[in-house]
């Protein structure tokens, strides 16, 4: 089982599209995928179709509560994905883990391991911060995908979050690494977006993926729905894009 963190603290990146639609593409391919959202927002879970008042336990009991991972578990309509939902509760687990000294960084890899024969890979979409319920998260991850919009300040707050990576290895968790850099939003249309493009390949150098997810109309609309791209449009271009992203990923890991 590999598990793969999806963060950026910079909002607006595609986070959760890509977390849902890697999930996606990775169970089209025959892979049995856990997509956790641990995002207060919640944007995961009704982005691939999972409704509310099918929720009974959620991250925030698994991680503060101690409730069984397993009854947090949901079926979604994404072929060979499963997920363990967010809620509004998320929103106050920092304050949990950093009042309760029972909790550690290693409650959620902890709580992994009683899964880990039931999935090959688990997908964690992280909370747009840098806090507690992130850095649990990273904890637990194997590696770190990083989406980067190809707009105005895409670097910014990287070397922030770069910081957080390299102390959370040092400190908890040694196998963790840099999986990819996805470039999001491209519009080859524009000089920016291609002197964005150029300026976060002089800076990742190869860790940068050669997928680039385009600005599309179709991405936006799918998590309204409730579906995949896959599912809402498998034929658009945004669809084609995170496909050929996926097989990107799955050659990484061979």
């Amino acid at each position: 089982m590999k598990i793969i963190a999806v963060t950026n603290q910079k909002g607006g990146v595609g986070k959760t599209t890509t977390s849902i639609n890697l999930a996606a593409g990775l169970g089209i391919k025959n892979k049995k995928v856990l997509l956790i959202d641990s995002d207060p927002q919640a944007n995961s879970t009704t982005g691939i179709g999972v409704l509310k008042e099918d929720i009974k336990t959620d991250l925030f009991d698994v991680i503060i509560n101690d409730a069984d991972i397993n009854e947090s578990i949901l079926d979604t309509p994404s072929v060979n994905v499963d997920l363990i939902p967010a809620s509004i509760n998320l929103s106050g687990a920092d304050i949990y883990l950093s009042v309760d000294k029972s909790k550690d960084e290693y409650i959620f890899s902890k709580q992994l391991k009683n899964i880990k024969k039931k999935y090959d890979y688990v997908i964690i979409d992280c909370p747009p911060s840098l806090g507690l319920l992130n850095r649990n998260s990273l904890v637990a991850a194997d590696s770190v995908i990083i989406p980067v919009q190809a707009e105005y300040y895409a670097l910014e707050g990287l070397t922030q979050l770069l910081s957080t990576v390299s102390l959370v290895k040092k400190m908890f968790n040694k196998k963790l690494v840099i999986e990819g850099i996805l470039i999001t939003r491209y519009d080859k249309r524009t000089n920016l977006a291609r002197e964005v493009k150029d300026e976060v390949r002089k800076f990742f150098k190869e860790k940068v993926y050669k997928t680039m997810i385009p600005t599309n109309t179709t991405l936006a609309a799918a998590p309204s729905a409730g579906r995949d791209i896959f599912q809402y449009d498998k034929n658009s271009t945004g669809a084609k894009s995170y496909d050929k992203f996926v097989q990107e990923v799955l050659d990484g890991n061979k």
